[in-house]
């Protein structure tokens, strides 16, 4: 394991543990719950988009260290852009954890959502790592058939 891996190691653990993320969100527009049947992984993500920008998002929940400190480190990475800036961030996330991404400038956009990386290669943990991802996904979605409100 080289250098890299111990620092994304570290980032995931610090994440999974201490997440400022992890609270509960007032005045906000959307809030969807993604659950993980394998494993029993539940996060319920809170958004609040401000006229098509991710103002603030938080979560709530449990599950194994991967989907909380993917939670978290997803919000920090998307918190401040628009729909249509995370959305692409969340495809090249999906991209990269099933291996369909693997350019390292395209990947730079990850910022340190990169450190799942290795995730890929571990087919149990995919979905966890995932979970969030998708189901902001979806709430994003959502908040576009609503015009971006």
């Amino acid at each position: 394991m080289d250098d890299l891996d111990d620092v994304y190691n570290e980032l995931i653990m610090e994440h999974s543990m201490n997440s400022y993320n992890k609270k509960n969100l007032d005045n906000a527009n959307y809030c969807e719950i993604g659950h993980n049947p394998n494993c029993g992984d539940e996060i319920t993500l809170e958004l609040k988009l401000n006229n098509g920008t991710i103002e603030d998002m938080a979560f709530s929940g449990h599950g194994c260290a991967i989907s909380q400190a993917s939670t978290s480190i997803m919000i920090d990475t998307l918190k401040g852009k628009t729909i249509s800036e995370a959305k692409s961030i969340i495809e090249t996330f999906i991209g990269m954890i099933k291996r369909e991404i693997t350019d390292e400038t395209e990947l730079e956009k990850l910022e340190d959502a990169i450190a799942f990386k290795n995730v890929s290669h571990m087919p149990a943990r995919v979905k966890c790592a995932l979970l969030a991802w998708h189901t902001l996904d979806e709430m994003l979605d959502k908040a576009n058939a609503n015009g971006g409100k």
